[in-house]
């Protein structure tokens, strides 16, 4: 078994024991913010424009595993075809950075708000000496968000927001290897209880020169991601598929847990198509462990 993967069991058993052992003598509350807080949806947690606040999950895991790495790249547009494939660790490191800033607020009705989003999530080869330990993949997904508040409830829970968002996501290469699609992606946001429930439909854009023309037979037409809080822990679970077809699509289980004061260990789970953009067709399953900062 390759050393980086034993090294991450270990740190993952000791983790989880010492978390144990430790959890009645360290009363500390996580920081954590309510689907309201998070995107300021009404009166009382409104903060105003331009403060710099987490999005998406921020994370870094030093060991994923992969079950098949991608050594060549394919497309269906023939001029993004890869020539020779590269010898690939199957076990790398991996972050993801997330950031938004609100730009505009109290807009329709003095109710909606305007943000604009950046995500950033490397793969980096970091124990390929091969590769001289280079970044495999690197995507960059900059967005416009209106996230605009509602108040119903059905089924015991509450319908919280809707919006829609104009997202760019590449991941900045030249040919052949350049990978990118532009998206409109329609929200809807649910909470009932310590659940929290948002579907995300989206509608591609259409391209000049397509890199990558089949993405949403392979990734989907859209996302579900469900978010459960327990005690100091956290669940999350993100869901992407066509809806047209039986196949195709990825699920990604995340399992975050306190370690020491804010200091959150994270297990993530992957399986399917896209994990990134240069993997947008290409079908694996992954294990990885690290640490978090923030989530939903």
């Amino acid at each position: 078994m390759n050393k980086p993967l034993i090294v991450s069991l270990l740190y993952f058993f000791i983790v989880q024991n010492a978390t144990a052992q430790d959890f009645k003598k360290d009363t500390l509350d996580i920081i954590k913010k309510t689907y309201t807080q998070n995107w300021e949806l009404d009166t009382l947690h409104k903060k105003g424009t331009f403060r710099l606040v987490s999005y998406k999950p921020i994370y870094v895991t030093a060991g994923r595993v992969t079950s098949k790495a991608n050594e060549r790249p394919t497309s269906e547009n023939p001029d993004y075809e890869v020539p020779e494939g590269e010898d690939f660790n199957p076990i790398e490191a991996k972050f993801q950075l997330s950031f938004k800033v609100k730009v505009l607020q109290g807009i329709l009705r003095g109710k909606g708000d305007v943000w604009v989003g950046y995500t950033q999530k490397a793969h980096w080869q970091v124990y390929n000496k091969k590769t001289s330990r280079a970044f495999r993949e690197i995507n960059y997904e900059p967005e416009i968000i209106l996230r605009y508040p509602v108040k119903l409830r059905v089924f015991g829970g509450e319908f919280k927001s809707v919006g829609m968002a104009m997202n760019h996501q590449s991941n900045g290469r030249d040919v052949p290897l350049s990978r990118s699609w532009n998206r409109i992606i329609f929200h809807v946001g649910y909470q009932i209880d310590d659940w929290i429930i948002t579907l995300n439909p989206w509608i591609r854009s259409a391209d000049d020169d397509d890199e990558n023309p089949n993405i949403t037979k392979y990734v989907g037409n859209g996302e579900v991601n469900i978010n459960y809080s327990y005690n100091r822990s956290e669940f999350y679970a993100i869901a992407t598929h066509p809806f047209n077809q039986f196949e195709g699509g990825s699920i990604q289980l995340n399992y975050v847990f306190p370690i020491k004061g804010h200091l959150r260990g994270h297990v993530q789970f992957f399986s399917g198509y896209g994990e990134t953009m240069i993997d947008y067709n290409h079908q694996q399953t992954t294990i990885g462990l690290g640490v978090s900062f923030a989530n939903w």
